[in-house]
């Protein structure tokens, strides 16, 4: 620290005393006198040091709240957030790219606000730690804010996952529960695409992250940011470099379970959905192909559901788009009756499309399609891209008779195609950034998708779309990404991390991918693969197939597909009813962890291959390859579980060691 002089009135000293016996002194012992007073200048500098370092704790006390409290450690230069009274420790926050190890001053820039505590790094940074206004009853919060005072500062926080398991933040291609066992290097922190980036983020995700202490982080929603994991060390949240922007999010603590934000009324999927993979050469071939399945469908009873066509197929039927409507009213399609049909559009046009050249030649390319100035003044141009292997070009979001003109073709295309469902591809992303090129207003991050998803959720309950960013207050089903056909964290091992993930930021109600996985994989015709994967998506909220169970399996699977079909819709959809009402008034996941049951027991929270519907149901499935035993943690000392296959009952807060699970039967226990 440095110690300013003290200011103070002094007097002239007489010379007659002390220098005049100086002045007579020979040089020798002038020389003596020096380096004696140079010797205890030195010892009383090292005393004040000495001193200071044995007085000052490592740790300080910065900002105190009721329930809580903000300390700097020295030694490392961290901040710590401790649950009062006891100091329990519920967060370290390793501060980057300011010289961290400096201690902080006494002084307080702003001592005279006891809610706040500000310091400045001279040169580099200013921190200011404040207590804001709890965001839900029964929680304590503090904002923190860092301000750079150069614009090549970059501002760096890291969170510890030393003694905090993590939850939250954006979906992956191998899903992990809880987030610790996760690697990625800085990247923006905006939804993606895992097939053509799957080193990148997915398309769910939140700007929030729950950690097992009882600690919520959660950033606004305006704030560029980069996040990076680095596999049970720590994850970071750091500035884009060279943009001088302040880092500033939100710390919460809590002893109560997170609610999130409740979402409006819509219902789980009561029959499966039969994804068509026919010849799409032609409209004649798409309907032949699609009258071909629920033929099938029927004669195996199975005549319950909805069939789904691609965006391919879908694009193939409306290619005679401007057709009049009362023309195309009277070639409706209707091969898959008794079933329903869902259809496949997406934001992408490709360039050479009759649909894009017709707005060349209207001139409302550049108002209906993502457009960027090459040079400042400049003529836009649209933003060209690459959707499915095309290029092309993206709808206009912040165009309202663009976007109203995209509504209106989906609803007349849904009509006139006699569908029930429109799926949406494509909604997540960000194209400029994808390109490097700057966003224009309200599309930075992930403003493309939210804007869309507003736009979609006025089309009905029957609509579902491939990306969720602060869309789950809205009534749209998200579709889960595709996971690899295999036993890996990107295939079934991935299944249950991502129910979870998705439960926990508010997308209760989402389509799995199809049973068996729909990306590159396994060989086809793994009957073990399809078998296990089909136990856990009976318990989801929709059942999708990709392969059809007669394709891959011998004639008892088919029959096992028939049970779980009649599973879902006898026990699951009720039970899925009843938790979403709890979902609409507390805010909880119907999806839930062990640790939700457990919140004090370490053991449940890496639990990632269990998870509960509501708090009366867990299900247990197996998830290693030719295994037919597991371990199966119950959860909720106190509790009593019964086993739904043997008829036995077990007390919660134990774990059941080698339970048999054959491979036609998947551990489900009733509280």
């Amino acid at each position: 620290d440095r110690t300013m002089p003290l200011s103070r009135r002094t007097g002239q000293i007489p010379e007659s005393t002390w220098t005049l016996g100086f002045r007579e002194m020979t040089e020798p012992w002038k020389g003596a006198v020096g380096c004696l007073g140079v010797a205890v200048f030195f010892a009383m500098t090292i005393g004040i040091i000495s001193w200071q370092a044995l007085e000052q704790p490592p740790e300080e006390w910065v900002l105190r709240g009721r329930d809580a409290g903000m300390l700097w450690e020295r030694s490392r230069g961290a901040l710590l957030l401790r649950a009062l009274p006891a100091g329990r420790p519920v967060l370290a926050i390793a501060v980057g790219s300011v010289p961290a190890t400096e201690p902080p001053p006494p002084r307080d820039h702003c001592w005279h606000d006891g809610g706040q505590f500000c310091y400045s790094w001279e040169e580099d940074a200013e921190l200011r730690l404040s207590l804001e206004p709890p965001a839900t009853p029964g929680t304590e919060c503090y904002g923190v804010r860092w301000t750079p005072l150069r614009p090549d500062v970059t501002l760096k926080d890291c969170f510890s996952m030393a003694n905090v398991s993590w939850y939250g933040g954006p979906s992956i291609r191998a899903q992990c529960w809880p987030l610790n066992g996760a690697e990625s290097p800085a990247q923006p922190l905006v939804s993606g695409d895992l097939g053509t980036n799957p080193d990148g983020f997915g398309p769910v995700l939140g700007r929030y992250f729950l950690g097992s202490t009882g600690v919520t982080v959660t950033v606004a929603p305006d704030v560029p940011l980069l996040l990076s994991l680095e596999s049970h060390q720590h994850f970071c949240l750091e500035t884009p470099a060279g943009r001088a922007e302040p880092l500033q999010y939100q710390l919460c603590v809590s002893a109560d379970h997170p609610a999130r934000c409740p979402t409006m009324d819509f219902l789980p999927r009561r029959s499966p959905i039969w994804r068509y993979h026919g010849p799409e050469g032609s409209a004649a071939k798409i309907r032949r192909g699609l009258r071909a399945l629920v033929r099938r469908l029927k004669r195996l009873c199975l005549q319950e559901g909805v069939v789904a066509l691609g965006e391919r197929g879908t694009a193939v039927l409306a290619a005679a788009d401007h057709v009049p409507l009362e023309r195309r009213k009277r070639q409706a399609l209707a091969p898959v009756e008794p079933l329903e049909l869902s259809i496949t559009l997406s934001p992408y046009v490709a360039v050479a499309s009759p649909l894009f050249l017709r707005s060349l030649h209207g001139g409302e390319a550049t108002g209906n399609w993502l457009s960027r100035q090459p040079r400042p003044g400049g003529s836009s141009i649209p933003l060209l891209t690459t959707w499915k292997g095309q290029l092309s070009t993206r709808l206009n979001v912040t165009s309202e008779a663009a976007l109203g003109w995209f509504l209106a073709r989906a609803r007349r295309l849904r009509q006139a195609l006699g569908a029930t469902y429109v799926v949406f591809e494509g909604a997540e992303g960000n194209s400029f950034l994808e390109q490097d090129v700057p966003a224009p207003a309200g599309l930075e991050g992930d403003g493309y998708t939210e804007v869309l998803a507003a736009a979609l959720a006025t089309l009905g309950n029957g609509t579902a779309i491939s990306a969720g960013v602060r869309s789950s207050h809205l009534p749209l089903f998200v579709q889960m990404s595709p996971l690899r056909s295999d036993w890996s964290h990107a295939g079934l091992k991935g299944l249950i991390p991502s129910v979870l993930h998705y439960s926990l930021l508010g997308y209760n109600f989402f389509i799995p991918d199809a049973v068996g996985g729909s990306g590159a994989g396994a060989p086809p015709g793994d009957q073990e693969l399809f078998v296990r994967w089909l136990q856990i998506v009976t318990f989801l909220p929709v059942m999708a197939f990709g392969s059809p169970p007669w394709s891959c399996c011998d004639a008892w699977v088919l029959n096992l597909t028939r049970q779980c079909i009649q599973r879902h819709r006898d026990f699951v959809v009720p039970l899925l009813l009843k938790y979403s009402e709890e979902w609409q008034s507390l805010g909880y996941p119907i999806f839930r962890p062990a640790w939700w049951l457990s919140p004090t027991d370490p053991a449940a929270f890496t639990i990632e291959d269990e998870f509960l519907i509501g708090d009366e149901v867990l299900v247990a499935p197996i998830t290693e390859k030719g295994q037919v035993w597991r371990d199966i943690y119950l959860p909720g000392e106190g509790h009593l579980w019964l086993d739904t296959n043997t008829a036995r009952v077990f007390d919660g807060g134990t774990t059941l060691r080698n339970y048999s699970a054959s491979l036609a039967e998947v551990p489900v226990f009733i509280k």
